[in-house]
């Protein structure tokens, strides 16, 4: 009876050695996975920055035709006014 215990304690420490074991390998590729991804996602990031404008930047630039454009008008005020003293 003794050997049928031994051994039955040694095919379930085998047992349980391997599940750790296999347990151990699929957290590692998982988080060597999960790495990756967090790159990825990081270059992604910066990518999506340098490609895109940002409110500020839009409002500025808005800012600045709408400027431009009130100064043409004035401009074309000035040409209508002129016209029509010569008249």
């Amino acid at each position: 009876m003794e050997v049928l215990t031994v051994d039955l304690a040694f095919v379930w420490n085998g047992a349980l050695s391997l599940f750790v074991g296999l347990f151990a390998y699929i957290a590692h590729e998982k988080f060597s996975e999960l790495a990756r991804i967090t790159i990825l996602l990081n270059k992604t990031r910066e990518e999506i920055a340098r490609d895109n404008v940002t409110k500020a930047e839009v409002d500025r630039i808005t800012d600045h035709i709408d400027q431009r454009f009130n100064r043409l008008e004035n401009k074309i005020d000035q040409l209508i006014e002129s016209q029509r003293r010569v008249l």
